[in-house]
């Protein structure tokens, strides 16, 4: 079905088709994030812990990763990183050390219990993203026919 295209200021035409493929795509995303999540408390960690492990092993492909890198990466206050790298470091999942270039910066890392646990979690993300796939690539081609209108 193709949504109408609308002039200036008026309304937009949502067919019942369109509101079907927006439920459903919010209902993908939502049972990844909850499978995510009870993933992440199986292994004692909150989901944000888990995506705090996930942006540093991403962001340290390219360079090391300093606390305000995290803070941006996670959309936190930099004193909230702080604080998470804290509760991570307790856990022995990361470590922090002065950067070496600017010793005003905090470079933090996972250790080898982080990276076991990253690894053990990702697999996991991984085969629920593999068996929810078909439903989520039939929902992204309706949403570029409806963003296309």
């Amino acid at each position: 079905m193709k949504t109408a295209k609308r002039p200036a200021g008026s309304k937009p035409h949502l067919t019942a088709a369109d509101y079907e493929t927006l439920a459903s795509f919010r209902y993908g995303v939502r049972r990844y994030l909850a499978f995510a999540e009870a993933n992440a408390r199986s292994v004692g960690l909150t989901s944000q812990q888990h995506q705090a492990l996930l942006a540093m092993k991403v962001h340290t492909f390219s360079r090391p990763m300093t606390i305000g890198d995290l803070a941006a990466e996670l959309l936190i206050k930099h004193h909230s990183a702080v604080e998470l790298v804290g509760r991570l470091e307790k856990s022995e999942l990361v470590q922090r050390r002065a950067d070496p270039s600017d010793g005003r910066k905090v470079l933090v890392c996972l250790t080898d219990a982080g990276e076991a646990v990253l690894a053990c979690l990702s697999v996991q993300n991984l085969g629920e993203l593999r068996d929810i796939a078909p439903a989520f690539s039939h929902l992204l081609e309706r949403l570029e026919e409806i963003t296309a209108q």
